[in-house]
């Protein structure tokens, strides 16, 4: 940890928060289970990654069971279901992460997604997707980007690349999808939040 930075500056991206709830009992019973001491991972950066594949392809994408309440955007609830989506996986990571003693924060930004289902562009009337959420976990000195929201074998049915994470670089959706087509496109930078901000969510989701 380089001088400029102090533990204080850490101390919002390591307590529980209302929805990043890693207090909760089977957010902690998850992060032991998935990265904790008896996994023989022997670094915070091989443990965040665990977690991020394990969030990743453990819970299923859906993206039409949204609730917007506290409860239903709680990282817990992603356990408790058994899916999730952007928002709430991120919150499950970051989480697990804060459970076991690593910093960790969500990011959001407003993506314009090219490949977005007749059945989605339906349901949201635009292909613009505001506030989608990610993880920043800081490894190795820096915050690194990881989003687990798509799992593995939903990427493989539509023909998406799956994210990566290796602990040490940017994993964030790619430009492209795996034929070559235009995929997702970043136009809005939210920045980073210790908790979700419920109330920004909603009000943009409405809008």
């Amino acid at each position: 940890m380089s001088q400029a930075t102090s533990i204080e500056d850490f101390e919002p991206y390591l307590q529980p928060g209302v929805c990043v709830d890693s207090d909760h009992p089977a957010v902690i019973e998850f992060a032991a289970r998935v990265a904790g001491d008896g996994m023989g991972l022997d670094t915070d950066l091989k443990r965040a990654v665990a977690i991020y594949y394990a969030v990743r392809d453990d819970f299923r994408y859906d993206p039409y069971g949204v609730e917007m309440t506290e409860f239903g955007m709680k990282g817990s609830s992603v356990l408790e279901r058994g899916d999730g989506f952007c928002i709430t996986k991120g919150a499950l990571m970051a989480a697990a992460c804060r459970a076991i003693g690593i910093p960790a924060r969500l990011g959001f930004a407003d993506v314009k997604n090219h490949l977005a289902s007749k059945r989605m562009r339906k349901v949201m009337q635009t292909d613009l997707f505001v506030y989608h959420g990610f993880v920043e976990v800081y490894l190795e000195g820096k915050w690194v980007k990881a989003t687990p929201a798509f799992n593995l074998s939903l990427c493989e049915k539509f023909g998406t690349l799956p994210l990566e994470f290796d602990g040490r670089n940017d994993s964030i959706f790619h430009p492209f999808d795996a034929a070559g087509n235009k995929h997702m496109e970043y136009i809005t930078d939210h920045g980073s939040f210790a908790d979700v901000p419920l109330a920004d969510i909603k009000a943009s989701f409405e809008k």
